[in-house]
């Protein structure tokens, strides 16, 4: 019981780091498009709080959905919403791989003090306002998911 407590609630606080950290990093490719050049750390902080809340959504969400903490596995895999979560999340990482490698070359030029082409921000942009649209989505998937809203959906596939 209190094993599943600790695993809902660093899930839940992967949730209080990832949305601040995916928007900040928004705020601060706005502020490189308009030739902030302090924007770059800001970037990087921002960035790193978004990848440190990936890796606790999915070790934390793997554990609780396959681990023996929770309802188990069949219980999560006849929930709707709980399989249009896992579609969220996989998108998001999907589209996070370009801007993760992107950021991590710049982290590299930066240290090495090399110039950084800005041509690429406007683009980096709009994925990141995508991640930013898609992570907003899985709470609610989550919500329906606490009201059993779905389960049973896919029980006639055999």
């Amino acid at each position: 019981m209190i094993g599943a407590a600790l695993l809902s609630t660093c899930h839940l606080l992967a949730l209080a780091i990832g949305v601040p950290g995916v928007v900040l990093r928004g705020v601060a490719l706005r502020g490189l498009e308009k030739g902030d050049e302090s924007a770059f750390s800001r970037l990087f902080t921002a960035d790193a709080a978004w990848g440190l809340a990936a890796l606790l959504w999915l070790g934390t969400g793997l554990t609780r959905a396959f681990g023996p903490f929770e309802k188990g596995s069949a219980y999560y895999l006849h929930s709707g919403p709980f399989l249009i979560k896992v579609g969220l999340y996989a998108a998001i990482a999907a589209i996070e791989v370009w801007p993760m490698i992107t950021f991590l070359r710049w982290r590299v030029a930066r240290a090495k003090q090399q110039p950084i082409d800005r041509a690429l921000v406007p683009r980096l942009r709009v994925l990141n306002d995508l991640e930013v649209a898609l992570t907003l989505a899985i709470p609610f998937c989550a919500s329906l998911m606490a009201r059993g809203v779905g389960f049973g959906l896919f029980d006639h596939v055999s």
